[in-house]
């Protein structure tokens, strides 16, 4: 008990530090050369990785859940789970790099970071641009959401979006300031209202409202099928579009290498691809009572948005849980029947397994 408070004391005053190193790069950008701080990250990255830090415990908890299913049921080797996971904390320690230095950067070279694609883009700008609508998009914790954010709001509409409230207020104002710097105005968790204030942003404005929806925060989330097991993912996207009617999207965002004049203009060696969906045909689901129709537009942006994470496992940030056996029930509220029968099913087969 006694080692694991000092754990637990000694995890706590890391990450305090760690937060005030950010806050510190965040208003100094140009006293870290970009390319010596991104170095540094992954140096970070590496030691976290290498002695198993248990976010990234987690984060291989949740990939074994996606690559096994995109293996068709085979369970990934160990080697393959480290290598996949090693690249997963790599990319994320990228984007704290990334967005410390947002204000070193011009907005040229920052979209030269980005490419958009996908068969629905062309779709997006013409809703955005030619139609003059709003347009809610459901994201996930992949890539850089900042650059993203940015490309939305040069390319498609002014970008609204949700971010957590921290409880460490120096670090929410620095993350709140480095969006503002990429065009993207913020609201945070436990506003309340959040969600009129959103449709009221997406029906009495020219909006992208991106909402990052693979975890929920609160105690009410959506469950929803994935990777073979079920998740429990934010109700938000799917509430915006049921509720407002507009072209729902669904974006996703992996890493690409860069070449030639775009690697010069981009100033980095690997840049982004921002994946836009054909908008989801949700005409169907709008007619079913209001619950079932939440869950089922939930079901179909999670259907989209997991074909890329299964792709492009590696850019997928999600060192938290979200899957059904990693979840604290105590804490959850509303939650149906047949999740918890599931569990208990799940339960079973592994009390057979180990017997």
């Amino acid at each position: 008990m006694v080692n694991e408070i000092a754990d637990q004391h000694h995890s706590i005053r890391s990450k305090s530090m760690f937060n005030r190193f950010l806050v510190f790069l965040a208003k100094h950008p140009h006293v870290i050369p970009e390319r010596m701080l991104r170095g540094l990250f992954l140096v970070a990255a590496d030691v976290a990785w290498l002695f198993d830090v248990s976010g990234v415990r987690q984060l291989e908890r949740n990939l074994n859940h996606v690559l096994t299913s995109a293996n068709d049921g085979r369970r990934p080797s160990r080697r393959q789970l480290r290598r996949v996971s090693r690249q997963g904390m790599r990319s994320y320690f990228t984007y704290f790099a990334e967005a410390m230095t947002v204000g070193a950067q011009s907005t040229r070279r920052l979209l030269a970071r980005t490419r958009p694609a996908g068969p629905g883009y062309p779709i997006a700008r013409k809703v955005t641009h030619e139609q003059g609508l709003s347009i809610p998009i459901a994201i996930g914790h992949q890539g850089n959401w900042d650059y993203e954010g940015l490309l939305a709001s040069n390319r498609l509409a002014p970008v609204t979006t949700v971010a957590e409230r921290l409880k460490d207020d120096e670090l929410l104002k620095t993350f709140i300031d480095i969006r503002k710097r990429v065009s993207i105005d913020v609201l945070l968790t436990g506003t309340p209202h959040l969600t009129e204030k959103l449709e009221k942003i997406l029906t009495g404005t020219h909006a992208s409202v991106p909402l990052m929806g693979d975890r929920d925060l609160g105690p009410n989330g959506e469950f929803v099928e994935a990777f073979g097991s079920i998740i429990r993912v934010a109700r938000g996207p799917a509430t915006l579009a049921l509720d407002t009617g507009l072209p729902f999207f669904v974006v996703t965002m992996y890493r690409e290498r860069l070449h030639g004049r775009r690697r010069k203009e981009a100033g980095i060696s690997q840049g982004y691809v921002v994946y836009i969906s054909e908008p989801l045909d949700i005409a169907a689901m709008r007619s079913l009572p209001r619950e079932e129709a939440i869950h089922a537009i939930s079901q179909a942006w999670v259907d989209e948005w997991s074909k890329a994470i299964k792709a492009h496992p590696q850019d997928w940030h999600m060192l938290q849980p979200i899957f059904l056996e990693d979840l604290d029930f105590s804490r959850l509220r509303n939650v149906p029947q047949t999740v918890v029968d599931r569990l208990d099913d799940r339960q079973r087969s592994q009390l057979r397994d180990q017997g």
